[in-house]
C-alpha cells in the first residue's frame, strides 16, 4: 500500500459512474480489456491512498433496452435486459480489479446470488470500510430507471462524498464540442441550472436527487490520465455540480 498521507483527499469515500459505452474503447461493442486493465489501475491507484470506492456501471455496450423498446420491444423487459448487461460488466471489472491485486464485490439489485451477492446497504458499507471496491449491478432492479439514477441512489445511500461521472468529455460545455468549437465548457454548475437548461450531465431523476439530497457530483473524462486521483484530491478536473 502506498502511503496515503503522500496525497491530500478531499474526498474518503466516492462514487464512480461508468457508462457501458466507455468500456468498449475503439469497439463498436463489448468490453475492451485494455480500457477495463486502465481503469482498474486508475481504481487501484485511488484505493492506495485510502479512498473507498463504490463503482456502478451502465450496460449500453452490450444491450440498450430504451433503443429496442422505442422498436417495438416491451419496455419492462427491455429494460430488465439491461440489467442483466450491468451484471455483465460488473463480473468483468470485478475480474479486472481482482487481476490487480484489489478486493472486489459484485452487489446486484436483483437476485442473481449464483454468481454475486445481493445488494444491502449495511454489507455494502462494510464491504467498503474493509477496503473492497464495490461494483453496483443490476441498476436500482427497477425498470424507468437508468443507471445514472443509480449511482446517485446508491451513492447517498452508503454516504459517498462525491459521486463522479466518468465520461469521454473533459466536462460539461455549452454546446456538443465535437461539433461546435466554441462550445464553452463549465468549470462548476448548480443542479437547477442543468435542470434549467437541459444540459446533458445525468438524467433528471439523478440530478433530483443528487440536489435534494446535497451530493456533489463531477464530470470529467475517464481517458484523461490521473483524472480520478486528481478529482478525489479536490483538484479542479472537468466540471462540479454541487
Amino acid at each position: 500500500m502506498t502511503d496515503c498521507t503522500t496525497h491530500k483527499l478531499k474526498y474518503k469515500r466516492i462514487m464512480l459512474k461508468l457508462s457501458g459505452e466507455a468500456l468498449m474503447g475503439t469497439g463498436q461493442y463489448g468490453i475492451s480489456p485494455e480500457v477495463m486493465r486502465r481503469i482498474a489501475l486508475e481504481i487501484k491507484e485511488m484505493v492506495s491512498h485510502g479512498v473507498e470506492v463504490g463503482l456502478v456501471i451502465g450496460g449500453g455496450n452490450i444491450f440498450r433496452g430504451a433503443g429496442l423498446a422505442a422498436e417495438g420491444l416491451d419496455r419492462v423487459t427491455g429494460d430488465q435486459m439491461g440489467m442483466l448487461a450491468t451484471v455483465i460488466n460488473a463480473l468483468a471489472m470485478q475480474d479486472a480489479l481482482e487481476k490487480h491485486g484489489l478486493l472486489a464485490r459484485v452487489m446486484s439489485a436483483i437476485k442473481i446470488n449464483q454468481i454475486c451477492e445481493d445488494y444491502a446497504r449495511r454489507r455494502a458499507v462494510r464491504h467498503l470500510e474493509k477496503g473492497r471496491v464495490v461494483v453496483f449491478a443490476a441498476g436500482t432492479g427497477n425498470p424507468f430507471f437508468t443507471t445514472d439514477s443509480a449511482a446517485s441512489l446508491r451513492a447517498i445511500e452508503i454516504g459517498a462524498d462525491l459521486l463522479i461521472k466518468a465520461t469521454k468529455v473533459d466536462g460539461v460545455y455549452s454546446a456538443d464540442p465535437m461539433k461546435n468549437p466554441d462550445a464553452e465548457r463549465y468549470a462548476t454548475l448548480d443542479y437547477d441550472e442543468v435542470l434549467h437548461r437541459k444540459l446533458e450531465v445525468m438524467d433528471a431523476t439523478a440530478i433530483v436527487l443528487c440536489r435534494d439530497y446535497n451530493m456533489p457530483l463531477r464530470i470529467l473524462n475517464v481517458n484523461t490520465p490521473g483524472s480520478l486521483m486528481r478529482a478525489v484530491e479536490g483538484q479542479d478536473e472537468g466540471t462540479l455540480v454541487r
